[in-house]
C-alpha cells in the first residue's frame, strides 16, 4: 500500500488543508473552525436544537455540546430548554452572533478564493464529495443492518 495513492489519506490531507486556509481568518473574528460550522447551521437555519445541529454536521449529538458552549460562554448563541420536553435544547444566534455572518461569509469567500478553482469546479467536488459521503453512509448502513441480523440469527 502506498500512502499517497489512498482515499482516505487524499481525504484527511485536503480537508486539513481546508481548515488551516479558515484558521486566520476565522482566528481574527474570534471562531474556532467548529464554531464556524455550528454558526453556519444557525445563520443558515435559524434557531436549532442540539440534536438538529448535530445532525447538519454529522456528529453525534454530544459532539455539539462543547462547541455550543463555548459560542454561549462568548455570547453568541443562547441555549433554552424545550418547555414540553426538557431534553429537548434549542439553541439560537444572539445579535452579536447574527452579526458576525458578514465576516464569515468574507472569510468563506478568502477560503474560495485560495483554492483558484472556478465555481463550476467546486460545484464538481462538493457534489462529488456529497456522493462519497452518501454512498459510504448508505454502505455503513446497510453494513450495520447486516450484523444485527446475523446476530439476531444468532440469538434464535
Amino acid at each position: 500500500m502506498i500512502l499517497e495513492e489512498q482515499l482516505c489519506f487524499a481525504l484527511y490531507s485536503a480537508t486539513n488543508a481546508v481548515i488551516r486556509t479558515y484558521r486566520p481568518w476565522l482566528r481574527d473574528i474570534g471562531l474556532t473552525y467548529p464554531q464556524y460550522l455550528v454558526l453556519l447551521v444557525l445563520w443558515q437555519d435559524g434557531e436549532r436544537t442540539m440534536g438538529e445541529i448535530a445532525n447538519c454536521l454529522a456528529l453525534p449529538p454530544g459532539g455539539v455540546t462543547p462547541i455550543v458552549e463555548r459560542l454561549e460562554a462568548a455570547e453568541l448563541v443562547v441555549r433554552r430548554r424545550d418547555e414540553d420536553d426538557r431534553r429537548v435544547v434549542h439553541v439560537a444566534l444572539t445579535d452579536a452572533g447574527a452579526q458576525l455572518e458578514e465576516a464569515g461569509i468574507e472569510a468563506q469567500r478568502k477560503v474560495t478564493c485560495a483554492t483558484t478553482m472556478e465555481d463550476d469546479e467546486l460545484s464538481s467536488l462538493r457534489m462529488m464529495l456529497t456522493a462519497l459521503t452518501n454512498r459510504l453512509c448508505n454502505s455503513a448502513a446497510i453494513a450495520a443492518d447486516a450484523s444485527s441480523q446475523r446476530e439476531t440469527a444468532d440469538v434464535d
